[in-house]
């Protein structure tokens, strides 16, 4: 977790200002307590007043600006809930680089320099109104900053990752998964170390960032898994840096209808050749496959035998955009309705997982897909 998932707990420090009146009470107290004072009302009138004064604490606040301008910005919250947060003149601003878990890589930045899209912590007192904030201090992730590692690990994702279907794990730390490319079904085993970090999805969530700390014992087979590292000479082992994992459905049809309007794709599923209406949100990701590829899958599921020029035999089905994905095995990522950000990558393996995906805070899980 980075220095905002501490939410400000641990590794900020909290100021508390003294103000006049506390400490006129803090000297009364020990001039009474000496006896050199025979009346403690003035003094004890002036601590109630201090502490009736004192501004009233709220939680840490964590979210993405949304909009800002001279003393103000609007703060959308991780939780959904927009926060006015003011902007005195004695405010401190820090900037910390994306990743990072305490402040010892924070310089000091301009409001001018806070932009919309950015992610800040911010520390401060309630204000007046109901959901502000007069902020003491703002922590920011540029959100440039956060662009660039996601591009990063999108790259890496893409140049140094696998994707598969479990079929066993055992306690040794090796994970059998089932790949599949043009080429072929290949069985690759995925070998965990110590230092591995290992991830899966959230039960409600397809996103790359709400993945959570997990542990081989969680993979199970039948799993969509993902795997981030370095192939062995042979293309028979990878020795893993990062998984993740997750089950989620899948379903392989034959599209019926559209309604751009509504946002729906309705589809025959081939397994159970039942009518599915899929949900297109505004983060869902849609790919058109090369006719012939198109084809070979429609032909697989049909379970024919595609010739070498990728053309239909023995059962065929339609071809081409006919073949609509809700997240991996089958056609492959034509529609993703389960809400995976914008920047992941397609899989190409059976039921790959993708990478990271864009977006500000780490992005999506990108589309679930499949080439077979």
């Amino acid at each position: 977790m980075g220095i905002f998932g501490r939410l400000g707990l641990k590794g900020f420090v909290s100021i508390r200002t003294v103000t006049g009146p506390t400490v006129l009470a803090i000297c009364s107290v020990f001039l009474t307590a000496s006896g050199l004072t025979g009346k403690a009302t003035g003094p004890r009138v002036a601590q109630d007043a201090g502490q009736a004064a004192a501004p009233a604490k709220a939680a840490p606040v964590l979210g993405t600006i949304k909009t800002i301008s001279a003393g103000e910005l609007t703060l959308t919250s991780d939780a959904g809930a927009e926060v006015k947060v003011s902007l005195p003149a004695e405010v401190k601003l820090l900037r910390v680089p994306p990743g990072s878990k305490d402040l010892k890589e924070a310089v000091p930045i301009q409001l001018s320099e806070l932009q919309a899209g950015d992610r800040i912590l911010v520390r401060g007192k309630a204000g007046d109104a109901a959901s502000s904030l007069v902020a003491s201090s703002i922590i920011a992730m540029k959100k440039s900053d956060l662009t660039e590692k996601q591009a990063h690990e999108r790259d890496e994702w893409q140049k140094h990752g696998i994707g598969g279907l479990v079929k066993s794990t055992d306690e040794a730390g090796k994970i059998t998964i089932s790949t599949t490319s043009l080429a072929g079904n290949k069985d690759v085993t995925v070998v965990v170390g110590k230092s591995t970090m290992v991830r899966r999805y959230a039960a409600n969530s397809v996103k790359f960032d709400d993945a959570k700390p997990s542990m081989i014992a969680e993979i199970h087979a039948g799993d969509q898994l993902r795997a981030r590292g370095t192939h062995s000479a042979d293309g028979g082992e990878f020795a893993a840096d990062e998984i993740v994992s997750g089950s989620f459905r899948n379903i392989s049809g034959t599209i019926s209808a559209v309604d751009a309007g509504a946002g729906t794709i309705t589809l025959t599923d081939l397994a159970t050749k039942r009518p599915v209406e899929i949900k297109i949100a505004a983060d869902s990701q849609l790919r058109k496959l090369p006719e012939m590829m198109a084809q070979r899958i429609a032909v697989r599921l049909k379970g024919g035998v595609p010739d070498a020029g990728g053309s239909a035999t023995a059962g065929a089905a339609k071809p081409a955009g006919t073949q609509a994905d809700a997240g991996g095995r089958g056609a492959g990522a034509l529609a993703n309705p389960t809400g995976a950000a914008a920047g992941g990558r397609t899989g190409t393996g059976n039921g790959g997982v993708a990478g990271p995906g864009g977006g500000p805070g780490g992005g999506g899980a990108g589309a679930r897909g499949a080439a077979g």
